[in-house]
């Protein structure tokens, strides 16, 4: 008899905690929520970089990567969607608890979470880099007489010093108008890159051949391309989480409005990354930037505009792959560790989250090289073929199926992704850090 009260005060105690955590605090998201949320964490630094890919691979592999890259990844995102209530009574809130369902409890555990926590705190990393280069980028633009020179080091910190006020925001749903202002402005700095490159027209020497000097250095480059398209196509890594804001019941399971949301944002992707990369590539040729936007000096105010546009977008963009870091951070500490779920603890964890990425990137700012490095080494387990295994263990689709020839397919492509990709990031890295003096 005297279980009944403790089992009922234990689960009060669990609602209160769930009811306090970042992912399963708040469900009551609209369905274009879901878009905001994908845009945002879908187009960011990798848009940028796509023209600088393409001139890896040439015409034709980087079409065909690109359009390939951009159908299997809309495939996994439908498997995730579909997953995220498959078991009646039960939603899969977070990656780590589909991949527990499908692998175990322990093995779950270690296959999702390390790839989660690579790809997200490795993706805000790079946005820390990226929002940083873009207010350096403005201010070289505007300060043109007798200015002294800023180390890339102080605008990261500027960056960083945002997040150290906005990060505190409790939920998905609380952050949903900056990252209805960050998708808007991915659209945007997007349509500036593809637009401002059809103006500017083919430079007359335009050269198309894959960018290398050497046979092998164009063999690495094809490498690191990779991973800059699978950086461009990562966004799998919150999908759940974003999933766990919408209502649900049996008559109206989330998966409707969260697949409505999911369509509309790739359109939006396609409608950014398509003409951004060929366009920006037909103008530039194998002589772009591997960001296009330092390609496009002219006109300045527009430049200036459209970097601005970029900053505001990879602030949203890192807090909505910092959410799930914290849900992790937080989940941990106060059903693990015991900790009282206060303001305090989440002032403290979330602030340190900040500063350790910001200290990372001011330390490593080889933009290139870290979305090859991370694109292949993460983002394609996680987002190419992770969802395509767990369907195969859990809907087992009959052998030689169309299911199964289509998540085999999705299987191999992201393997030789996460095995080649990294290679030729790595090496970006190695040869950029040649010539880097740290914090300078």
């Amino acid at each position: 008899m005297t279980n009944g009260p403790e089992c009922s005060q234990a689960s009060s105690e669990q609602r209160n905690i769930d009811d306090w955590l970042p992912i399963s605090s708040s469900r009551n998201a609209k369905w274009w929520y879901s878009t905001f949320h994908n845009v945002t964490a879908m187009v960011g630094a990798g848009v940028l970089s796509l023209p600088y890919a393409m001139s890896e691979l040439g015409w034709g592999p980087g079409v065909t990567i690109m359009t390939l890259s951009w159908i299997i990844t809309l495939y996994t995102l439908w498997q995730m969607v579909e997953m995220h209530e498959m078991v009646p009574g039960k939603r899969f809130d977070r990656y780590h608890e589909l991949g527990q369902h499908a692998f175990g409890e322990k093995l779950g555990l270690y296959v999702v979470v390390p790839q989660q926590l690579v790809v997200d705190v490795g993706s805000d990393i790079v946005y820390m880099v990226t929002g940083g280069k873009s207010l350096k980028k403005i201010h070289d633009l505007l300060c043109v007489d007798n200015c002294k020179p800023i180390k890339l080091t102080y605008f990261i910190l500027m960056f960083a010093c945002v997040h150290l006020a906005i990060s505190h925001l409790p939920n998905f749903n609380s952050m949903s108008a900056i990252s209805l202002a960050a998708a808007v402005m991915s659209l945007s700095y997007s349509t500036i890159a593809w637009v401002a490159s059809l103006v500017k027209g083919v430079h007359e020497d335009v050269d198309y051949s894959p960018r290398g000097a050497s046979s092998g250095a164009r063999t690495m480059n094809f490498f690191t391309a990779l991973g800059d398209i699978a950086f461009a196509f990562a966004g799998h890594n919150v999908v759940l989480e974003i999933q766990a804001t919408m209502p649900s019941s049996p008559e109206k399971p989330s998966k409707g409005p969260m697949w409505k949301g999911v369509m509309l944002a790739y359109v939006v992707v396609a409608f950014c990354y398509f003409p951004v990369a060929w366009i920006g590539y037909h103008t530039f040729g194998n002589k772009v930037e591997d960001n296009i936007l330092l390609s496009l000096e002219k006109p300045v105010w527009l430049i200036v505009v459209a970097n601005a546009f970029v900053v505001v977008h990879v602030i949203g963009s890192y807090q909505v792959y910092a959410m799930p870091v914290f849900d992790m951070v937080e989940t941990f500490l106060v059903k693990k560790m015991k900790f009282k779920p206060t303001t305090t603890l989440r002032f403290v964890t979330r602030n340190l989250y900040v500063v350790l990425t910001a200290f990372i990137a001011i330390t490593f700012p080889f933009f290139g090289g870290l979305l090859g490095f991370f694109g292949g080494f993460a983002l394609a387990p996680t987002t190419y073929y992770l969802p395509c295994i767990i369907w195969l263990i859990i809907y087992k689709p009959k052998k030689f199926s169309l299911s199964w020839w289509t998540n085999w397919f999705c299987i191999i492509v992201g393997v030789l992704l996460m095995i080649l990709a990294p290679i030729g990031g790595l090496r970006t890295i190695i040869l950029s850090a040649k010539n880097y003096s740290f914090y300078s």
